[in-house]
């Protein structure tokens, strides 16, 4: 179906989107050329190709949400990008200093993913032409959800890297499914609680000023605590655990307006990472490392977080600049560490502009929430937009020490093409739903009750 837009509607934006892809397209190509005056002194010879090829990327799925989501948020599309293209930026400029060029370069491979990841945008927005389709498939997503996080135990395609086993490997190319089981467990959770709702927000018994649910409506939240719990367990991943589950409990709050969930969540989470504490080495070295990152017994088991804080310190303010900065000497610095690379060269103002781009998709993906009509929407783009704040503060707060490191990755700007493709999936489906959310309510023409004095005439009313 084709969207049309009628005489007399309220704008649409997409202009306003236009111009705010070539601004953030500018950005990065002014980056890609610093990143290589500052190395080499010469602008890059590859520019061409690379301004060529994000114009394309970025112009083609604006024209296929002009053609069918034309209500859609204007500033989404626009911050994907320009994350994207920054992540890319680092990549590259990690590949120079190791002196991997061409087809050798991650940067290479990143753009391969970019592209998929726009090819699977764009086929998600045609594809899914009304969100609500989906709670259709509520329970399926349940089911593709565990599937998803199981196959990483499975043997043969399990991998166990870093510590945690959250990776699977086919035909030589390592994947990580977690990434697309956050997106199918927030459509379940979202169809779940919009049946549930009622019951859940209305029963139990009030104790201490909290009401708390009955014995037999804490099953959901007991499930996805076990679930957390058994990701500790068996693939020691802090991270993804965390994430899940306090996807979980935000959409629960968010659908019953209860903090008795939040604080009972907050006390079956608190249990599931004493008993981490006391079973995982894995996870006591982490915290470890978290409270004490620069002492001799730290430095001698992993330097990876104290070389990305000094990193971050010898940015200072304004940065060294992008190209003149060591982030290479971190570990991981084009993956897991990617955001103190780039605090590094683009310093603190550079790196406090790039936690206001996040703030900002999810304050958009906020606004589609209370926009939306319908309670599936309001609730699966409110879970996918706390999905992605949550990531970047476990990811940011790992790097910063405000938590222990849990080996997630930072959206949109990190190596690895599982993490592109799932965040830009959830871009799209926030782009779906926001189209639902600004389009204006269709007129209905319905004819008046007929009095006695008009015969058989009647007239036409037109309602909002």
């Amino acid at each position: 179906m084709t969207t049309t837009v009628e005489p007399g509607a309220p704008p649409t934006r997409r202009g306003l989107e236009l111009l705010l892809l070539l601004l953030a397209i500018a950005i990065v190509l002014v980056a890609w050329v610093s990143v290589d005056l500052n190395r080499n002194g010469t602008v890059p010879a590859n520019i061409v190709p690379v301004a060529g090829g994000l114009v394309v990327l970025a112009v083609a799925v604006h024209i296929v949400v002009r053609w069918r989501a034309a209500y859609a948020d204007p500033v989404l599309l626009p911050i994907t990008t320009c994350l994207n293209g920054l992540g890319l930026v680092m990549i590259h400029r990690l590949d120079l200093a190791a002196g991997r060029l061409g087809a050798d370069g991650d940067a290479y491979r990143q753009i391969i993913w970019t592209a998929i990841a726009v090819i699977l945008a764009v086929t998600v927005i045609i594809v899914v032409r009304d969100h609500r389709l989906l709670r259709r498939y509520t329970y399926w997503s349940l089911l593709v959800g565990f599937i998803l996080l199981l196959l990483p135990l499975l043997p043969g395609i399990g991998r166990t890297i870093n510590g945690s086993r959250i990776w699977i490997s086919v035909g030589g190319m390592s994947f990580q499914p977690g990434e697309f089981a956050k997106i199918a467990l927030a459509v379940f959770f979202a169809g779940y609680l919009v049946e549930a709702r009622d019951v859940l927000s209305l029963a139990g018994k009030k104790v201490l000023g909290f009401t708390f649910p009955r014995g037999r409506d804490l099953g959901p939240i007991l499930v996805a605590w076990v679930l957390a719990l058994l990701i500790l367990v068996f693939q020691n991943d802090l991270g993804t655990a965390l994430l899940f589950f306090g996807l979980f409990v935000a959409m629960l709050y968010i659908a019953t307006e209860r903090v008795s969930w939040i604080a009972i969540g907050l006390v079956l989470f608190a249990a599931a990472v004493v008993f981490a504490m006391s079973a995982f080495t894995h996870f006591q070295i982490r915290v470890a490392l978290w409270l004490d990152p620069f002492s001799a017994a730290s430095l001698a088991k992993s330097d990876q977080l104290a070389k990305g804080i000094w990193g971050l310190g010898a940015g200072g303010l304004t940065g060294t600049g992008l190209g003149a900065g060591r982030p290479y000497l971190t570990p991981f610095a084009e993956s897991d560490f990617i955001f103190p690379s780039l605090g590094e060269e683009l310093g603190l103002f550079g790196a406090i502009a790039i936690i206001m781009l996040y703030l900002l998709f999810v304050e958009r993906g906020i606004r589609t929430a209370l926009g939306v009509r319908d309670g599936f929407g309001k609730l699966l783009a409110a879970g996918l937009s706390f999905s992605v704040a949550f990531q970047v503060f476990i990811v940011i707060g790992g790097v910063t020490r405000v938590v222990p490191l849990t080996g997630l990755t930072t959206p949109f700007l990190s190596l690895g093409g599982s993490s592109l493709l799932a965040n830009w999936v959830i871009m799209t489906i926030l782009l779906r739903i926001s189209d639902q959310a600004r389009r204006p309510m269709p007129e209905v023409e319905l004819p008046p009750p007929r009095s006695p004095s008009s015969g058989d005439e009647t007239q036409v009313v037109r309602m909002p």
